[in-house]
């Protein structure tokens, strides 16, 4: 691939794409002139790795993994990550590179073409900022509630079953109060972050508020609700999280209630939640003294 051919140097240096090209020694050894444009640079100054000095510093590992791995193993790659516009704004890139070979056969580097994607990643983010909780980064409980009312709708329209918990992280404030907010917020980031993943596809979970979370499982009944809830609480109640040298347990409880007649969700959601206080409560009046107790969540 020659750039001195006057039909393939027409096509690259005209394109609103901003293009760059990288030997086999991983070096980049052209950007066109919408790529200089752009960051308002000599291609003496972007050559080599002095393009990389546009990259933010907070996205220059993460493009530096992909783009080293990709090529040693000279395969396709795209990634996103901020570079720094000609008036010092950063701005998102879709960067996609491609190895290329010379006679169909010798491995003679890379050629990436990179637009501008900051509108669609913006938009993007501030979709996660309307539907998503700051800390835990699952549904806010705003978002969830409109997913979920969707779903209960969905159920009462074609009689199916749906089943809500509503969980309660246990003895939270003991662990603020012990160790301290950080380990209080990391502990809510930990519970959050393993009910998502043990979760179905289809299931709806968010925060409610506070230590609280929520749990809708459309299409299922008590019993298979059930197994569900007793499969995360077993695997919460084994989590045994190091903070700066103590350990703290993690533990939840669980109110579950499956819908009934109810004409609104809010209705559902309360019931769920007196189920919740209601084990609560026989918790704290009956603890454990090594009898056994009855099954609860």
């Amino acid at each position: 691939m020659n750039l001195d051919n006057d039909l393939y140097r027409i096509i690259v240096e005209s394109s609103p794409n901003m293009i760059w090209r990288a030997g086999t020694d991983t070096l980049c050894n052209y950007f066109n002139p919408t790529w200089l444009n752009f960051t308002g640079r000599t291609m003496a100054q972007e050559v080599g790795t002095g393009w990389a000095e546009g990259v933010h510093p907070e996205d220059f590992d993460m493009c530096l993994k992909i783009y080293l791995e990709a090529f040693a193993k000279q395969e396709s790659f795209e990634m996103e990550y901020r570079l720094k516009r000609k008036d010092g704004v950063y701005r998102w890139i879709n960067d996609r590179g491609v190895p290329y070979f010379i006679d169909d056969h010798e491995f003679g580097g890379y050629i990436g073409s990179c637009m501008d994607v900051t509108d669609k990643v913006e938009g993007q983010q501030m979709r996660d900022l309307a539907q998503k909780d700051g800390l835990t980064r699952i549904y806010n409980r705003q978002y969830f509630e409109q997913l979920a009312n969707v779903e209960f709708t969905k159920s009462k329209r074609f009689h199916s079953d749906l089943c809500i918990a509503m969980i309660d992280i246990d003895k939270f404030k003991k662990i603020n109060d012990t160790h301290g907010h950080y380990a209080g917020d990391l502990v809510l980031k930990t519970v959050a972050k393993t009910i998502n993943e043990s979760i179905r596809a289809f299931d709806l979970f968010g925060r409610f508020g506070g230590d609280e979370f929520v749990l809708l499982m459309s299409n299922t009944n008590y019993a298979e609700a059930s197994l569900i809830i007793s499969r995360l609480k077993h695997i919460l109640d084994n989590i045994e999280m190091n903070y700066n040298g103590a350990i703290i347990h993690i533990s939840a409880s669980f109110g579950l209630y499956q819908m009934h007649d109810e004409e609104l969700l809010e209705k559902v959601i309360i019931e769920a939640d007196k189920k919740l206080y209601e084990i609560k409560n026989r918790r704290k009046a009956c603890p454990d003294n090594g009898v056994e107790q009855p099954p609860s969540f």
